[in-house]
Order: structure tokens, then C-alpha cells, then sequence
């Protein structure tokens, strides 16, 4: 049986950083794989971004993802401005941040995680708007956010 996101899969493990490039540097040194390249986060018109509900068009990060045999590591540097990557780097410094799991129908989900008592804090959509993305605080009990991912 899988809980509200109805899947039992991790597809991803998120990091905060301060530093992306000296941290990817250490994450490919130890993991003895290239070095990824730095992405940003993209333009609002595209990501649509959300923090507690409000249109957030200044929330954005620099990004780096490792893809590993089983799961995908991603490091994630806040730019500054409101949004939950801030807020956590702010709040606890570097670190895990996220698990995020694959699934479909995200309001769906969302809502089932909210019932639970899981707070949505910051939706977006990704790449090229071809998926969507959303946290849920669950520091209080599952000690990091949730993250779902669809891809459309």
C-alpha cells in the first residue's frame, strides 16, 4: 500500500547549498562521476512559481543534478529572494531538503497531503512547462519536505 502520493518510488533526494559549483565539485569527486553542469531555475512567464499561494516571480535557484543508477541527486543554491530554498537555508542551514516522488495528478495528491496535515509551500513547473513540481512541509514530522513531480 502506498500513502497519499500513491507510489512507494523516490525519484529524487534534494540538497540546499550555499555554493553549487564547490559542491558539485565534492559530490562528483565522491561519487567519481563528471561534474554536471549548473542550470537555473527558469523565467516566472514559464515556473508560474508560488510561495504560500502568492505568485513568487523573483524565487529562483541555480540547480545541479546528479543522475545515479537508482535515484537523482539534486543541489539546489537559493538566489536570495522568498522561497522555500531560502527559507531552509536560512532557517537550517545546508543540507537535505526534499525527497520527491513521481507521481500523477498533482492537485489530487496535494490534497490528500494536506489532509494529512502537510502544507503546501512553493508549486512550480519546470523545464520547458512540461512538469510540475510542489513541496510539502513535513520538517514537523517526516524531519524534510515532500516533493512531488509530474511530468506531463
Amino acid at each position: 500500500m502506498a500513502g497519499p502520493l500513491g507510489t512507494l518510488r523516490v525519484a529524487q533526494i534534494g540538497f540546499i547549498v550555499r555554493d553549487i559549483e564547490t559542491t558539485k565539485q565534492k559530490f562528483a569527486e565522491f561519487l567519481g562521476t563528471p561534474v554536471p553542469p549548473t542550470v537555473g531555475g527558469g523565467e516566472f512567464e514559464t515556473t508560474q512559481t508560488t510561495v504560500n499561494g502568492q505568485p513568487a516571480p523573483d524565487a529562483n535557484c541555480k540547480m545541479a543534478f546528479f543522475d545515479l543508477e537508482n535515484i537523482q541527486l539534486e543541489l539546489i543554491e537559493p538566489n536570495g529572494h522568498k522561497s522555500t530554498w531560502q527559507d531552509h537555508l536560512d532557517a537550517h542551514g545546508e543540507g537535505i531538503h526534499h525527497i520527491a516522488f513521481g507521481v500523477k495528478g498533482t492537485d489530487e495528491k496535494l490534497i490528500a497531503c494536506e489532509a494529512m496535515g502537510l502544507k503546501c509551500t512553493q508549486r512550480g513547473k519546470y523545464g520547458d512547462g512540461g512538469g510540475e513540481y510542489a513541496y510539502l512541509d513535513a520538517t514537523e514530522t517526516l524531519k524534510c519536505f515532500m516533493e512531488t513531480l509530474e511530468s506531463y
